[in-house]
């Protein structure tokens, strides 16, 4: 499926809110109706569960040392208690699913309800590490990175060959998470014991997020784990490429979904990934640092941005709605639902939260909507499937200047799709504070033959255009500051 939809769920957050308004314990084989027929009605194609994996105590306890940790559950909940921290669902004891959440069983129903709606299940799959409490510690420690001596990152393990010392995983640019170990990517029992628990995780679901999925190439492997036991050289193939094409052989429609950063997504891409994070342009929106986010996507391929998933926020992000002022939310997320590829929405992100809840929490603050950001996201979300915008064929386009000495065309990202003959829609971005003007050079068949009728969507300019002008110099843009249109274009006699 082309340009995806996706909504991220914190699993064990939501289902905590829906089992306290409800009265009754709901787990996932107990999901309300009204909860898919909210997902069909704005138009989601994927349901994303971030944190469904059980996690164990050894973790657990990581997750509840030090003050910056307790400070950060504070921030999120002033009235926090220990029993609200699960552990990070990225330490992962059993890939199963609790009890309390519904276990597997639950799983397997609620991704057949989604299915029967035409939506599809992604779940989380952590390939560069397991958590403290996973059974391949003590049963396998051969498949973890060994430490030759006792070091502050690294998990004593006993074993009847005496003590061994397992580097937490990490990344190399920050310290190593605690609460996790570090699998061997440079060794085949590892490689192999990895695909089969992918294997494992593919068949209860419709796609992975694969996170830090960059971690594992080889290259940044053997940079990571340099002076760690066993010393040599790394793997000739990638991992990543042999899992995709097995995973994809037995499961073809399968969605391989990558967390990636550091300039290596088109690397992921190549390797067969469907979609990965495009980190910059998201960098770039919450800086504000508009002529780089246009700069950027019109320097990389067409592929690359249809490849590329596009979001404003997810749970490692903050709160979009803190950092944006209105206008600026509502022309960042026209971009990012209007851009060909993967488009994320993130639970909380629809009604205006502004807490960022630390992913180890089980229950998060309540926090009212903002009726400001309901009614954007609520007329985007009814007025996208009335458009080609996800349906059709998208082109980036490059605004022209619209007389000299006018930078402004530096501001704007547009976007033309094209589903069928006799129409087309455009996507206008000003992502700046002031007003911007520019030509958009339309690439249209036929566009000459006709007039245009062009209505704003989103707004109330309805414009006639000749279509020898459109083609001789293009249409003209004189738009307010973070304007966010959406032009709708029909031929008229």
């Amino acid at each position: 499926m082309s340009n995806p939809l996706l909504y991220e769920l914190n699993t064990r957050c939501w289902l905590r809110e829906l089992s306290t308004r409800s009265g009754r314990a709901v787990r996932l084989d107990r999901i309300p109706e009204a909860e898919f027929q909210a997902w069909q009605r704005r138009g989601f194609t994927h349901l994303w569960l971030m944190g469904v994996w059980t996690t164990g105590p050894l973790s657990r306890a990581v997750s509840l040392v030090g003050r910056e940790a307790r400070q950060r559950y504070a921030q999120a909940l002033p009235d926090w208690r220990e029993a609200d921290v699960c552990g990070s669902p990225y330490a992962i004891a059993d890939y199963r699913v609790p009890a309390d959440l519904g276990g597997d069983a639950g799983l397997q129903t609620f991704r057949r309800q989604l299915n029967d709606r035409g939506l599809k299940l992604l779940l989380d799959f952590v390939p560069n590490h397991l958590g403290l409490d996973h059974a391949w510690v003590a049963a396998r420690p051969d498949v973890f990175v060994q430490s030759p001596t006792e070091t502050q990152d690294v998990f004593r393990q006993e074993s009847p060959r005496g003590a061994r010392w397992l580097a937490h995983g990490r990344d190399p640019n920050f310290p190593c998470w605690r609460d996790t170990v570090q699998l061997d990517y440079r060794l085949p029992e590892t490689r192999r014991a990895a695909l089969e628990l992918l294997q494992s995780v593919a068949r209860r679901c419709d796609g992975v997020r694969c996170d830090m999925a960059m971690l594992l190439l080889n290259e940044v492997f053997a940079r990571t784990w340099q002076g760690y036991l066993p010393v040599g050289q790394a793997a000739e193939s990638e991992f990543w490429a042999e899992a995709i094409q097995a995973v994809k052989a037995e499961l073809p429609g399968f969605m391989f979904f990558a967390e990636a950063y550091w300039d290596l997504e088109a690397r992921l891409q190549d390797l067969g990934f469907d979609y990965t994070y495009d980190k910059r342009l998201y960098d770039y929106l919450v800086y504000r640092n508009r002529t780089e986010a246009q700069r950027h996507l019109l320097g990389v391929t067409p592929r690359f941005v249809a490849a590329s998933a596009h979001f404003l926020e997810n749970h490692d992000e903050p709160r979009i709605a803190s950092i944006l002022s209105s206008a600026e939310h509502r022309a960042a997320a026209l971009l990012m639902l209007g851009l060909p590829g993967l488009r994320l929405l993130h639970e909380g992100q629809l009604t205006g939260a502004q807490v960022h809840v630390p992913v180890a929490l089980a229950r998060r603050a309540i926090e009212p909507p903002q009726p400001q950001v309901v009614a954007l996201y609520d007329a985007l979300l009814a007025t996208l499937p009335k458009t080609a915008v996800g349906a059709g064929r998208a082109e980036l386009l490059r605004p022209r200047p619209a007389w000299s000495d006018n930078p402004t065309a530096e501001d704007f990202v547009l976007v033309q799709w094209q589903a069928s003959a006799g129409g087309f829609d455009v996507v206008v971005v000003n992502l700046a504070e002031h007003r911007s003007q520019c030509y958009a050079p339309l690439t249209i068949p036929e566009l000459s033959q006709t007039n245009w009728r062009l209505k704003d969507l989103l707004g109330d300019e309805i414009h006639v255009r000749r279509g020898d002008d459109l083609v001789n110099q293009g249409l003209y843009l004189d738009v307010a500051a973070y304007a966010a249109q959406l032009f709708h274009c029909q031929p008229v006699a």
